[in-house]
């Protein structure tokens, strides 16, 4: 089992489940991941991104500053924003480069390398996709569900805890209703009264009313 209370308002979650986060813009969805992802080198769990925002080094940043500073956790990234914007590169064994986030062939095969790397070694992994909204930017619903469907279930065939975020604003009914298919349990986020909040719908213990966090 993963534990995740110091992250999300449930205990534990069972291997090999999918999760997807989805609310407004700017309502801590990516903080959300980075606290899972630093949560889980906390319980000894390993990490692997698909960052379609961020850099790998503005990730390994800001995962980084949630933990005491001689932390080094595992964390594989598949980078897809420094070719196509013509940033540098870091040099570090963890982090695999594809050209952009439409390149689906690309990232499938780096993340599943740095997925089969962790097994090997014993690894738990929690792994993140930030963000499929980017994704529906480079292709269709159809391509996109194709392909989360291959990335979703070599997560869950290697007993490990996936999560990706999604834009609710920034999609029709159909096209989320699509996407939701895909994941076991749905993390809502939102602006309430008192700052950010969320709640998490699917698992079993569940509360069932937006907290803040």
């Amino acid at each position: 089992m993963y534990a995740v209370a110091d992250s999300l308002p449930v205990t534990e979650v069972r291997p090999g489940t999918n999760l997807l986060v989805m609310g407004p813009p700017m309502t801590g969805k990516y903080d959300l991941l980075c606290e899972v992802l630093a949560d889980g080198h906390r319980q000894g769990d390993a990490g692997l991104v698909v960052t379609t925002q961020h850099s790998a080094d503005r990730l390994r940043e800001d995962v980084g500053e949630r933990l005491p500073d001689d932390a080094e956790p595992q964390l594989g990234i598949v980078d897809c924003v420094s070719q196509e914007r013509g940033m540098g590169q870091e040099e570090h064994a963890l982090t695999q480069y594809v050209s952009s986030p439409g390149d689906f062939t690309g990232i499938g095969m780096a993340s599943s390398k740095l997925l089969e790397q962790f097994a090997n070694q014993g690894y738990q992994t929690r792994v993140a996709l930030d963000s499929i909204s980017q994704l529906l930017m480079y292709a269709d619903v159809k391509t996109v569900f194709r392909f989360l469907h291959i990335l979703t279930g070599r997560i869950s065939a290697a007993d490990g805890l996936g999560f990706g975020t999604m834009d609710a604003d920034a999609h029709d009914d159909q096209t989320v209703n699509t996407i939701r298919q895909l994941f076991d349990g749905l993390v809502e986020t939102r602006t309430g009264e008192t700052g950010r909040e969320r709640r998490v719908r699917g698992l079993p213990d569940a509360p069932s009313d937006w907290e803040r966090f």
